[in-house]
């Protein structure tokens, strides 16, 4: 399933007005903002939604056992890349004080994550990635393929500039905050 464009009555939206309308819409549909366009992302399927619980649950996990300071928000924040494009992770992990109640965007990411799909596989690959290595607070990208059960790992190196690792079955060290997954995976 592609994702379908949406273009309400206006025409090269900015990130703010998206975010107004997207707050807006059911639940159940989700949005994201690419390049002034607003798109409609499509259903999930199961294995998406269990990837997606599985790899939150052993983040939280991870970081609670670390003893570090970070929160993961599922599907409940968006990330602005520019004046014109804003994304919607599947998963969003940053560290610091705990955003406020009403809050539906992070300013200062520190782990994104996307669960990969026959129809947002290309997206998540490319444009995303080149989106998120953008925003400077974010140190790590994963790229979540279940059914292969391989994570593609960006990670911000000490010059800003961003290293691509893959992941099976070994341990997945995410340093900051200071976590290692020993398997994603069951």
């Amino acid at each position: 399933m592609d994702t379908i464009t949406i273009t309400p009555d206006w025409t090269d939206v900015d990130a703010d007005t998206f975010i107004a309308w997207a707050i807006q819409q059911p639940d159940c549909e989700h949005y994201e903002l690419h390049d002034g366009v607003i798109v409609r992302m499509p259903n999930e399927t199961s294995l998406h939604g269990l990837a997606k619980a599985l790899v939150a649950r052993r983040l939280g996990n991870v970081i609670e056992e670390a003893g570090r300071r970070a929160d993961v928000y599922v599907d409940a924040i968006v990330v602005q890349i520019s004046g014109n494009t804003v994304f919607e992770p599947d998963i969003v992990v940053r560290s610091g004080e705990r955003l406020p109640p009403r809050a539906v965007k992070v300013t200062d990411p520190l782990i994104a994550v996307e669960v990969l799909s026959e129809s947002s596989r290309i997206s998540d690959f490319r444009r995303k990635q080149s989106g998120y290595v953008t925003v400077q607070s974010l140190m790590h990208y994963l790229a979540v393929d279940p059914e292969e059960r391989t994570i593609t790992h960006y990670r911000r190196c000490a010059d800003g500039s961003f290293e691509t690792l893959t992941h099976g079955d070994e341990p997945l060290t995410l340093d900051p905050p200071g976590i290692t997954i020993d398997r994603l995976f069951p």
